[in-house]
C-alpha cells in the first residue's frame, strides 16, 4: 500500500462519505446525507467533486415515481482512501509525545 495524501479526501464530508461508502455495495442519497449529517446541497456538490476524481460512482433512477439517487466507490476510490488513511496514520505516528 503506498501512503499517500488525497487533496479531495481532505474535507471532513468527502472522507466521511467514502468511510461510509468503503462497505456497502450501494448507498441512497438520503441515508449518506443522515448518516453524515450534512445538507441535501452539500451532499451533491461532495459527491460530484468525488465522482469527478473517478472515487464515486453515482446511478439515477426511482423507485415508484420518485427519482433516486444511491452512490458506491469505485475500485480507485476505495484504493485512494486506503492510501489516504495510510498516509494519515503515518503522519501521526512522526509526532512525539515530549513537551516543549
Amino acid at each position: 500500500m503506498n501512503a499517500q495524501r488525497h487533496t479531495e479526501l481532505e474535507t471532513g464530508p468527502r472522507l466521511a462519505m467514502c468511510a461510509l461508502l468503503q462497505g456497502a455495495k450501494w448507498i441512497d442519497f438520503a441515508t449518506v446525507r443522515d448518516l453524515i449529517g450534512i445538507s441535501d446541497p452539500m451532499v451533491s456538490k461532495h459527491s460530484r467533486t468525488l465522482e469527478d476524481a473517478g472515487y464515486l460512482e453515482v446511478r439515477k433512477g426511482a423507485v415508484g415515481r420518485r427519482p433516486k439517487t444511491w452512490f458506491r466507490l469505485t475500485p480507485q476510490g476505495r484504493t485512494a482512501l486506503a492510501s489516504h488513511l495510510a498516509w494519515l496514520n503515518e503522519l501521526g505516528s512522526t509526532t512525539t509525545d515530549e513537551a516543549p
